[in-house]
């Protein structure tokens, strides 16, 4: 049974996010990631015994003192790490937030799909899908997940016609060719319940993050994409906002 007293462990609570949804939102980042994704840039996320543990109605609180700069199109979004690894609680948490009328997001990479995510899903109002790469070699060598993995959640919110946008980091060297964004804009092409995809250029900020945990970061030599070529690239392809 599914209560306000569940116990999670999350690794932050950021109260006026503006990067993670629409509009202004509390901005929840879970603990514990399956993926080794080469870009990572939260590293101390997974681990899932670390960050610190929050009932349901805690976080509750913390979300109303920030609901009112929330504004018309604001809300909740839960990120990671992997959310979906604590798919009960956030279950609970949505259900709690769309009885009090506040719009929910789920930042995902969509590793799991089975009944307990299937019916967060039904409490999701909105689902950012992290789309790493367009083909299956680069995909499990970069993340350590299959893209038939990704293909199949996303399969399934074509189905259920659940709100999605697409976010792509955009990795001079790795995904930056046309040939991948081609078959990026594809994607997002024979999906109606996508509404954009989101693309997200490269940042090394968290170099400091894996030296301080004695961790080697495996794209400290890769250059961040320039302003002014994301912006060619969004004129070049239409499709990626």
């Amino acid at each position: 049974m599914l209560t306000h007293s569940l116990t999670a462990r999350i690794h932050s609570f950021q109260s006026l996010g503006t990067v993670d949804g629409p509009g202004v939102r509390a901005v929840i980042f879970m603990q514990g990631c399956p993926l080794r994704c080469v870009c990572c840039h939260n590293p101390d996320t997974w681990d899932p015994k670390g960050g610190t543990p929050v009932t349901v109605d805690e976080l509750l609180g913390r979300i109303e003192r920030c609901r009112k700069y929330f504004g018309k199109h604001g809300g909740v979004t839960v990120s990671g790490g992997e959310p979906l690894l604590q798919a009960e609680f956030i279950t609970a948490l949505f259900t709690a937030l769309r009885a009090r009328g506040i719009h929910t997001a789920l930042d995902t990479s969509g590793c799991i799909l089975n009944d307990t995510t299937k019916a967060l899903l039904r409490v999701t109002d909105l689902v950012l899908l992290d789309y790493k790469y367009t083909n299956a070699e680069d995909y499990r060598r970069y993340t350590g997940m299959e893209q038939a993995t990704a293909d199949r959640f996303l399969s399934y919110l074509q189905e259920q016609n659940i709100p999605t946008w697409l976010r792509y980091v955009y990795i001079p060297t790795l995904n930056d060719n046309d040939t991948s964004l081609t078959r990026l804009c594809a994607v997002k092409d024979a999906h109606r319940c996508v509404e954009k995809v989101e693309l997200l250029p490269f940042r090394r900020l968290c170099i400091e993050k894996y030296d301080r945990m004695g961790i080697p970061f495996p794209l400290r030599d890769t250059p961040e994409p320039p302003p002014a070529e994301i912006d060619a690239l969004k004129q070049k392809f239409p499709q990626l906002q």
